[in-house]
């Protein structure tokens, strides 16, 4: 069979898996339980001798769909769906780490992924944060209590890109799970196996999805890592495969333990939305180069945080790694102008605290998502009290140009 190309690959998907009746969508399932004429074979499922589905929370049919797809655009071996993103996350941290471990994270991280990896201290788990835009920093940290390495591709919201083949291969020399938060980018612009990840994170909500109605999250094997040498690893999972170990233990502890499930009505919803990613994306990113390029030229605006721009720190990486440089922005007005009144004035852009949607959102950054951080925190990850995220999304970039002229003239002059 031919090669072919991510949208076609996902449009394809549920046909591959032979649904029922021919249906081209997998249909929603939402039962929680499910019965078998011969009890042996219940058994049999429970023990993960046979193929099958015993309770709703571990797994389901339309969320198996929902992870095949997942699978499919990150090149990946499995994966496994959870009820959002810091679920998935939590999932990884909570399933694979134990007390007395250490972890190397970005300090440049999404506001709630930082918040909890600090929540990680009160079980026992230590994190050293670090400018992950340089391999270096993390080798500094590593310790031989070390156990795991976090990072984002494009940091949110400053836009810091870390340094992801440097440190995918400083994890491999030492052993290290490397975990990569691949929202920002989305399997369509980037797949973090190609740099070494041998554990991908995505939140469906966000691009994947791209229609800001349902909540999800994911955690893909990439095949990448050797878990048979991970001493996290439970004695009751060390069957079978080693390559399936750390899955299988993140997808038991994970959704049968701590329950983070995720409906079949929302993995039906993010599995339709997905099948546009790469339409949505192209369009998406394009709108953002050219807001972006009209805001650095603008005396209204200060400073401008874009990796497409060619005097971002980290451009030259960016346009080596992805296919395009993201669809998300933010901005530092001159001083002076304040950033409520200039995200008040805009009339296509939506004030609103979600990314990834088909919409632009726009939000001011210090005073909402990142408040609960202090101005101490904020100022070490580079977040300014006038610090504003655009999220850019498909309408037609001619509109969303003059919107954002008409707003920065408005409140510059």
């Amino acid at each position: 069979m031919p090669a072919r190309g991510l949208t076609t690959r996902n449009l394809h998907a549920d046909r591959a898996g032979g649904p029922e009746h021919g249906v081209l969508h997998k249909p929603v399932h939402p039962s929680v339980a499910f019965g078998y004429a011969d009890a042996r074979e219940l058994a049999e499922v429970f023990q993960g001798k046979r193929a099958g589905y015993a309770y709703g929370r571990q797994a389901n049919p339309t969320v198996a769909a929902l992870q095949h797809r997942v699978t499919t655009m990150e090149g990946g071996a499995a994966s496994v769906a959870f009820g959002t993103g810091m679920a998935a996350i939590a999932a990884v941290a909570l399933t694979l780490l134990k007390a007395g471990d250490h972890m190397v994270s970005s300090a440049y991280l999404f506001g709630n992924t930082n918040s909890f990896f600090r929540t990680l201290a009160r079980f026992g788990i230590e994190v050293d944060f670090v400018d992950a835009t340089g391999a270096g920093a993390v080798a500094e940290k590593i310790r031989p209590q070390t156990r795991m390495v976090f990072v984002e591709t494009i940091a949110n919201p400053v836009t810091h890109i870390a340094d992801l083949e440097g440190i995918g291969a400083l994890c491999a020399e030492r052993g290290l799970v490397y975990v990569v938060d691949n929202t920002m980018t989305s399997p369509h612009l980037y797949q973090p196996k190609s740099a070494g990840a041998g554990l991908v994170v995505n939140s469906l909500t966000k691009y994947i999805g791209g229609h800001g109605n349902a909540l999800g999250g994911a955690v893909t094997d990439t095949g990448g890592f050797d878990w048979s040498g991970f001493v996290n690893i439970l004695d009751l999972y060390r069957q079978g495969d080693s390559r399936d170990w750390g899955l299988t233990q993140i997808r038991k502890k994970g959704l049968r333990d701590m329950g983070a499930s995720l409906a079949p009505e929302a993995a039906h919803t993010l599995a339709v939305g997905s099948e546009s990613l790469p339409l949505r994306m192209d369009q998406a990113c394009a709108n953002a180069m050219a807001l972006a390029r009209l805001c650095a030229d603008h005396p209204a605006v200060a400073k401008v945080n874009y990796p497409g721009l060619p005097m971002h720190p980290q451009h030259q990486r960016a346009r080596s790694l992805f296919r395009a440089f993201g669809a998300l922005f933010s901005i530092e007005l001159a001083a002076g102008i304040d950033c409520f009144d200039f995200l008040n004035s805009l009339e296509v852009v939506v004030a609103s605290s979600n990314l990834g949607d088909t919409r632009s959102l726009g939000i001011p950054v210090a005073h909402t998502i990142y408040h609960e951080m202090g101005p101490r925190w904020r100022q070490s990850m580079g977040i300014a009290d006038s610090l504003l995220r655009f999220s850019i999304g498909i309408e037609d970039q001619a509109d969303l140009l003059a919107d954002f002229s008409q707003a920065l003239a408005r409140c510059g002059t």
